[in-house]
């Protein structure tokens, strides 16, 4: 498939669907490089170290995905037996191949949130009591935006009660900020605050904000010590990995501003689609998630081969249900062609 072709079509699968900017592919050709599993290339160095000082954390890791640092993160946390409280929802549980269990024989223990945020007295009434009977509560897992939510926001309020419910009771709290940017250009509030109350943050660099590739893990310097050794077990060391963190760099002082354009847009498709005989319900859109439910006339494989054969890529989520997903390749020019076509399907 050429570049010509592949440009016609509108994908809106995931904000993961991006291809670096000419100004991103230059700040890559141009890193200096070393060997990072030597822990000298000074590209990942500058990365890691921005990405702290955002957060106002010691030290931050560089790894493959946001399923690795959220798995690091894990294993470090808890010890085989431990509990993890989380919501229903949430990506850790859903989509990251059953790694609690397999990476760190940890159970799980599931809230049923308000569309994938949970709340601190939820969080209370499922710490396990101090009997051998049950596993010990040991960490609990937020994810900001929520992905199975259609990209809802945490209050931060919430969050600072969740994460004194946790220093009071002696959990962890981790953060999968996949899409942490995206809430913040809505909430307000800054990556130092969002530090403050978290013992680990997980921030994805290939979804908005337009990388390649890549996730940080971001915690104190004992917690990233004990990660770089379980990201050498996972295999995620990376060898003149700068070419690819300097993407990183650029992603962040670059491409965090435009978030709210991607809002923008998916609140526009959200509205056409209120109106769109073929959906029962949308769900309210936050950010730059829009996820609509079908009526009964329609079957979610069915509409998205529909929708391919106009050259929309969107994903199923559910059934009778539809994701799509707003990014920084999505321009004004196939946001209107894509309410053109949603207008006419009957």
């Amino acid at each position: 498939m050429t570049f010509e072709i592949m440009n016609e079509i509108i994908d809106l699968r995931s904000d993961t669907v991006t291809r670096p900017s000419k100004g991103m592919l230059d700040a890559m050709t141009s890193a200096k490089v070393g060997d990072d599993v030597f822990g000298d290339d000074p590209t990942v160095i500058k990365l890691e170290e921005k990405a702290a000082i955002m957060l106002g954390k010691e030290e931050a890791l560089y790894c493959p995905s946001g399923t690795m640092t959220n798995q690091i993160a894990m294993k470090v946390h808890t010890k085989p037996g431990d509990e993890v409280i989380c919501d229903e929802s949430s990506h850790v549980y859903r989509y990251e191949g059953g790694g609690i269990g397999f990476n760190s024989g940890a159970s799980v223990r599931l809230i049923n949130g308000d569309r994938g945020r949970i709340n601190a007295q939820q969080v209370i009434e499922n710490i396990n009591p101090d009997d051998p009977h049950f596993p010990v509560s040991g960490l609990v897992v937020a994810e900001n935006t929520s992905n199975r939510g259609g990209g809802s926001c945490y209050e931060f309020i919430e969050l600072k009660k969740i994460s004194e419910a946790c220093k009071k009771n002696n959990l962890k709290f981790h953060l999968d900020g996949a899409r942490l940017f995206n809430a913040l250009t809505e909430t307000g509030e800054s990556t130092k605050q969002v530090g403050e109350i978290f013992d680990s943050v997980s921030i994805c660099l290939s979804k908005g904000l337009g990388a390649p590739v890549g996730s940080l893990l971001i915690g104190d310097s004992d917690f990233i010590k004990q990660a770089l050794r379980i990201r050498k077990v996972f295999g995620g060391g990376m060898r003149q990995a700068g070419y690819i963190a300097a993407a990183g760099i650029y992603a962040l002082e670059n491409n965090i501003s435009r978030l709210n354009e991607d809002h923008q847009k998916a609140k526009i498709i959200g509205q056409t689609l209120q109106s769109c005989d073929f959906v029962k319900e949308v769900l309210s859109i936050e950010t730059n998630i829009i996820v609509f439910k079908l009526t009964d006339d329609y079957h979610d494989i069915n509409f998205l081969e529909l929708l391919k054969s106009k050259n929309i890529l969107a994903v199923g989520f559910g059934p009778q249900t539809i994701r799509m997903v707003t990014h920084l390749d999505f321009s004004d020019e196939m946001l209107d062609d894509l309410l053109s076509i949603l207008k006419t399907i009957r």
